[in-house]
């Protein structure tokens, strides 16, 4: 996924419009959420073939697992390989292969030798694709816009993002009933020529990178431990992300089996099912400044919280497609206010000087918990 910000959102009260003033912002802008549109159908695909090659819960659940134990595995050493290498030239080389593994992926499926080893082979190589490019690509927001449009492309690329979010799934499983199950694949790979394309047209400003020499990644990476070691208000943080998101993983695993077994619906429903998610996430995010005006973040981690647990047992519970899609709803709103408000949380702990690596920590955090609970619920 390729992230112009810190992780989902990260609201302001200036219009995002404003940063669109600014040509290598609006350009880019673009071609990541057609890129992230593509990357969003991939995942909804492959979630849904898994479940025509096997079934088993645990099987379907090791997609997710796939997907997010490369953002547990490389987050921190990525968020300093980001402060050493030319990064724009490092994001070209990182997005062409990743098109590679992209176009792989849908040659497998289209000659129908896919297997379900490959299929969650294919998903790990493309998540550590993304995972090795999110610190650089959150990095060079800064060299977009200038800093008084700063928090304008914050509050964009949050909203780029979910929007992105809400159509991918939803054009997958059209694309699926219409195609067939590989036209998602290379739809996938066909939308990272828009980020490919949009990197070489850019030309960062000059004097604007720092490189670090690269003595400096280790001694950068125990210095970050060290110091989330002793900071008690981000340890607290650590630890609200991952008991939330051990949770809240459930939903994202198991979806696929919902839609195919429990609901008996086909493709076309799993897309709005995720497709639910994130327009719950865009509401979310709309709304959230209002929210934090009447609640302090407790109370939003809470509500959160409560709106999770009421879209599990929900979800538990509902044997046809509405109840299922009023609970994704929720399930998108919640996300995003607990997201939203542990980020911040996580920000303001973190003094400028480790902010990265702090931020790459609860990266590190909300991952490894979505990947032990989506092995953990695909097994019970």
């Amino acid at each position: 996924m390729r992230d112009l910000k810190s992780h989902e959102t990260n609201d302001s009260g200036q219009s995002f419009w404003s940063a669109f003033r600014h040509r290598a912002f609006a350009i880019i802008w673009t071609a990541t959420v057609v890129s992230n549109i593509g990357t969003w159908m991939y995942n909804a695909a492959s979630g849904w073939l898994m479940t025509g090659l096997d079934a088993s819960p645990m099987t379907v659940s090791l997609i997710q697992v796939a997907s997010s134990l490369p953002m547990f595995l490389f987050a921190l050493p990525a968020g300093a390989l980001a402060d050493i290498v030319d990064r724009r030239r490092f994001l070209i080389y990182a997005e062409i292969s990743v098109t590679i593994v992209a176009a792989a992926s849908a040659v497998l499926v289209r000659l129908d030798i896919i297997t379900p080893f490959l299929l969650l082979l294919c998903t790990f190589l493309l998540s550590i694709g993304a995972a090795l490019t999110a610190p650089a690509w959150q990095s060079i927001v800064p060299q977009l816009v200038p800093r008084r449009d700063l928090p304008a492309a914050v509050a964009g690329n949050g909203v780029g993002i979910n929007i992105s979010r809400a159509i991918g799934p939803a054009l997958a499983g059209v694309v699926i009933g219409a195609f067939g199950n590989a036209a998602p694949f290379w739809l996938n790979a066909a939308s990272n020529f828009a980020v490919i394309g949009a990197l070489l047209w850019w030309r960062p400003p000059a004097n604007t990178e720092h490189a670090l020499p690269a003595e400096r990644l280790m001694s950068a990476l125990i210095i970050g431990f060290r110091h989330a070691r002793y900071n008690r208000p981000l340890r607290a943080t650590l630890m609200r992300a991952a008991f939330f998101f051990f949770f809240a993983s459930a939903y994202w695993a198991l979806l696929p089996l919902i839609a195919r077994s429990q609901i008996e619906s086909g493709p076309a429903i799993y897309g709005m099912l995720l497709g639910a998610i994130g327009l719950g996430a865009v509401i979310g995010a709309l709304a959230l400044p209002r929210l934090r005006r009447a609640l302090d973040a407790d109370g939003l981690v809470i509500l959160g919280s409560c709106g999770t647990a009421a879209t599990l047992a929900t979800l538990g519970l509902a044997r046809s497609p509405t109840p299922a899609l009023a609970a994704c709803v929720l399930a998108g709103f919640s996300w995003i206010l607990v997201i939203a408000t542990l980020n911040v949380s996580a920000q303001i702990s973190l003094p400028d000087w480790v902010r990265g690596r702090g931020l790459a920590m609860f990266a590190t955090a909300f991952f490894g918990a979505m990947t032990l609970g989506s092995a953990v619920w695909g097994q019970i």
